[in-house]
């Protein structure tokens, strides 16, 4: 699987954002907003470095720390905590993207 920043250009149906807000990291596909609790200290996410199959690899910026620290988010877990088949939903997702409004 493909990881994009915010600066490269996908096919948008095969697209999913992730961004951060309030305290929790939203990931959004396919008509679902899924948000979970964030690191405490988590300003905002920088860069996607890896998306497979639903595990993240991410650049994220941190209060604690001037430069952005590698951090890892593992969607299969939380998916099926919310009763969402994991594999149906992350099978289409070609790519990640950070956005925020």
């Amino acid at each position: 699987m493909v990881a994009t920043s915010s600066k490269e250009s996908v096919d948008s149906q095969h697209e999913a954002i992730l961004s951060s807000a309030g305290g929790f990291t939203a990931f959004s596909f396919g008509g679902y907003n899924i948000r979970f609790k964030a690191p405490y200290s988590l300003e905002r996410y920088t860069d996607v470095v890896k998306w497979q199959n639903g595990y993240l690899v991410v650049m994220a910026k941190y209060r604690h720390n001037a430069e952005p620290e590698e951090e890892y988010i593992d969607l299969k877990p939380i998916l099926d905590g919310l009763y969402i088949e994991s594999d149906v939903f992350l099978k289409p997702i070609k790519s990640v993207r950070i956005a925020y409004a």
